[in-house]
C-alpha cells in the first residue's frame, strides 16, 4: 500500500507576495496508507460542499426553455441544448416565484426589484437615495456561519460593474440593479468584474504592500505567480505520492493557463488615462469578447472551489435592465429593448439567441466543474449551482415561474438529472433554505420562505 505525505488543507505554496491556494489532495486526509474504496469514501467525506448563484437579467423565453415533461425522461429545449452533456447533472426547477419583486404598490421598477429580491426574498424599498434597504442575502447567511472556515467568507463577482447611487430604474437605486449580494439590510457587496484583479485577489497574500511589489515585478520581468512558488511547490512535490503529483501538476498547468488568457485579454487603456508606476498603461484587464468574460470568471470561481479559497460565490452575468448588445450572435439591438418583445417572432428568435449564448457559458462552467476530480466523485459533486433570473418573461416582467436551473449533486443529498415542477407560487427562498440546511447553516425564515423545498433528494 502506498503512502502519502500528510499536509493540512490549508497549506499554501508561497513566495514574494504570492499565496497559492491547493486543491484537495489525498495527503490532506487522515490515515496515510488508505487505498481502494476505503480512500475513495474518506476523500468523499473530506471534500466541502460548495455554492453558488449565476445570475441572467431581463428573464428569458420561456417557451424554449421549459422541458415539455417533468421527471427524468425530460428533453431539453433548445435553449438549453448546450447542457446535454451535463444533464445528469442538472435540475430544472420549475413554478417557483418571487412575490416579493413585484410592485406590491411601488409601481415601475421590476428590473431593479428582480436583481435585489433574487438572493434576499424581501421587498427593496423604493429610493434613489442613500436609504437604500432589502434585507440578508442567501449567500451571506451561509458566508456569515461558515466562511470562518476559508480564506475568503464569500466571492462576488459579474461582468458589468455598476453604480452604487444614481436612479436606474423608475426611482430605484443603482445600486440594486447592480448588486445581488448583501451583507445585511442596508450593505450590498459589490462584485469585481476586472478578472485580473479577481485573481491577484485569489493568488496574493494580502500583507500590506507586498501585493502590488509582487504584482510591478512579474509584470517587469514578465513573470507568472507560479514563478515566486516554484521553490516551494517542488519541495512539496517530492513529498508527495504519484497520484497527488500528479494533480499538482494539472492544478498548477490550470492556473498557469488561466493567467495567459487573463494576460492575453488585457488591453491598453485608452489614450490620457493614467499610468502604472512602470510609466506603462493600465491594463484593463477585462476581455473586449464578451464570452471569453464569462468563462474567465467562471474558470475563477472554479479554482476558488477547488482550493477551498471559498465555498460561497455569486456571478451576475450582466446587471439587471442591461442593453447590451451581442452583435457577435447577429443580434446588434440591445437586450432589454429586445426583452419587450410585443409578441413579435423576429423579436423572439433574437432573445432566444440570447439565452441560448448565456446558456453555452454556463455549461461551460458546469463541465469544467465536473472535469475536476475530487474524492470519490468530482468537483461538481459536492456543489450546488443556481442558475436563473429574478424575472420570467421580460415583455410581461412576471417573477413567478421564474427560470432556475440547479447543478451539482449536493454532496450526494440532490438527486439530480430531473425536470422537477412545483406549484406556481412556491417562493423561490424555500430552495434557498434547503440548500442552507445542505451546508448545515440553521436558517428558520428567510425573506418570504414559507418551509424547505421538497423534492431535491427525489
Amino acid at each position: 500500500m502506498s503512502k502519502t505525505f500528510e499536509i493540512t488543507r490549508r497549506t499554501m505554496l508561497q513566495g514574494l507576495g504570492t499565496a497559492i491556494a491547493l486543491p484537495l489532495l489525498d495527503g490532506m486526509l487522515p490515515g496515510l496508507s488508505l487505498t481502494g474504496s476505503v480512500r475513495a469514501a474518506a476523500n468523499g467525506a473530506a471534500a466541502p460542499l460548495r455554492m453558488a448563484f449565476m445570475y441572467v437579467p431581463n428573464g428569458v423565453h420561456m417557451q424554449d426553455w421549459t422541458p415539455a415533461t417533468e421527471g427524468a425522461e425530460f428533453v431539453l429545449p433548445a435553449t438549453l441544448e448546450p447542457l446535454q452533456s451535463v444533464k445528469s447533472d442538472l435540475c430544472v426547477l420549475t413554478g417557483l416565484t418571487h412575490k416579493k419583486a413585484e410592485a406590491n404598490g411601488d409601481g415601475g421598477g421590476d428590473h431593479a426589484r428582480a436583481l435585489t429580491t433574487f438572493l434576499t426574498g424581501t421587498q427593496a424599498k423604493k429610493t434613489h437615495g442613500a436609504d437604500i434597504r432589502a434585507g440578508v442575502s442567501a449567500d451571506q447567511v451561509a458566508a456569515g456561519e461558515i466562511g470562518r472556515q476559508t480564506r475568503f467568507a464569500s466571492l462576488e463577482i459579474g461582468c458589468d460593474g455598476g453604480a452604487q447611487s444614481g436612479n436606474c430604474d423608475s426611482g430605484y437605486s443603482c445600486a440594486y440593479s447592480s448588486n445581488i449580494a448583501w451583507k445585511n439590510e442596508t450593505s450590498p457587496l459589490v462584485k469585481e468584474n476586472n478578472p485580473r484583479l479577481v485573481f491577484e485577489r485569489l493568488f496574493t497574500s494580502g500583507r500590506p504592500g507586498e501585493s502590488s511589489q509582487a504584482r510591478a515585478k512579474r509584470e517587469r520581468y514578465n513573470k507568472s505567480v507560479l514563478d515566486f512558488v516554484l521553490d516551494d511547490a517542488q519541495r512539496l512535490r517530492t513529498r508527495l505520492g504519484a497520484t497527488d503529483q500528479r494533480k499538482l501538476d494539472e492544478y498548477l498547468s490550470a492556473v498557469r493557463e488561466l493567467e495567459r488568457r487573463i494576460a492575453t485579454a488585457q488591453k491598453p487603456s485608452e489614450s490620457g488615462s493614467a499610468a502604472s508606476p512602470l510609466g506603462r498603461p493600465v491594463p484593463k484587464g477585462i476581455p473586449d469578447d464578451y464570452g471569453e468574460h464569462i468563462r474567465l470568471m467562471g474558470d475563477l470561481m472554479a479554482l476558488a472551489f477547488q482550493t477551498d479559497t471559498t465555498r460561497i460565490s455569486t456571478c451576475v452575468i450582466a446587471n439587471e435592465g442591461s442593453n447590451r448588445s451581442y452583435p457577435f450572435i447577429e443580434v446588434p439591438e440591445g437586450h432589454h429593448d429586445l426583452s419587450h418583445h410585443g409578441n413579435d417572432e423576429k423579436k423572439h428568435e433574437k432573445i432566444k439567441k440570447i439565452n441560448r449564448f448565456h446558456i453555452v457559458q454556463f455549461a461551460y462552467l458546469i463541465e469544467k466543474l465536473k472535469a475536476i476530480p475530487e474524492g470519490d466523485g468530482t468537483l461538481l459533486d459536492h456543489c450546488m449551482i443556481v442558475y436563473g433570473s429574478g424575472i420570467g418573461d421580460g415583455n410581461a416582467h412576471n417573477h413567478d415561474n421564474l427560470p432556475i436551473l440547479l447543478a451539482g449533486k449536493g454532496s450526494g443529498t440532490i438527486q439530480s438529472g430531473r425536470h422537477v415542477k412545483f406549484d406556481n407560487g412556491t417562493p423561490l427562498t424555500n430552495l434557498f433554505l434547503s440548500m442552507l440546511d445542505r451546508l448545515n447553516v440553521r436558517c428558520d425564515r428567510l425573506g418570504d420562505s414559507t418551509g424547505r423545498l421538497k423534492g431535491l433528494e427525489g
